[in-house]
């Protein structure tokens, strides 16, 4: 009996974290409390992300329309930029923007959701709501790395038909 003195005696378990645990999902306290603190960080980014994406919406429609009046008034020759790459960059970037704060601020608000009625249903969707924000990312990212090397051909092309049109 050199290692069990008593055969009867309960087994001793190790210390662990205070743990939640519903219906399988095992969350630690610190864990959920790091979710907590974030989740009115995350509304608040999610609101000001809906407010620059109604904002680059609204300035792209007000462009296109100071652009048509002023065009009306002066005739064709506005300038030497094209003002209309405004209006096609401002009103899809606005929509395009759209999409990263409405999923930042669900996130953030299933969370607040879920520490006031445990509900795992609200935890889920939360999470869900942080996958489609960095699957989003990732696309994104994917089509911005995709568009680097056009980027680079177009700006050779146009530097060369530039040069030989100066000479």
């Amino acid at each position: 009996m050199s290692d069990y003195e008593n055969l009867y005696q309960s087994p001793e378990t190790p210390i662990v974290p205070e743990t939640t645990q519903n219906s399988g999902v095992l969350m630690t306290e610190t864990m959920l409390q790091y979710l907590y603190e974030a989740s009115p960080w995350l509304r608040f980014v999610g609101i000001i992300g809906y407010i620059g994406s109604g904002m680059a919406v609204l300035f792209g429609i007000i462009f296109a329309f100071s652009t048509a009046l002023a065009s009306s008034f002066l005739g064709d020759d506005l300038g030497v930029f094209p003002s209309w790459i405004f209006v096609l960059l401002y009103i899809p970037f606005g929509v395009l923007f759209f999409f990263p704060a409405h999923f930042t601020f669900n996130f953030g608000r299933k969370l607040r959701n879920y520490r006031f009625n445990s509900s795992i249903e609200d935890l889920e969707l939360a999470f869900k709501n942080n996958k489609s924000f960095w699957k989003f990312i990732g696309i994104i990212t994917i089509v911005y790395i995709a568009i680097i090397p056009l980027a680079i051909v177009g700006t050779i092309i146009a530097s060369v038909v530039a040069a030989v049109g100066g000479m």
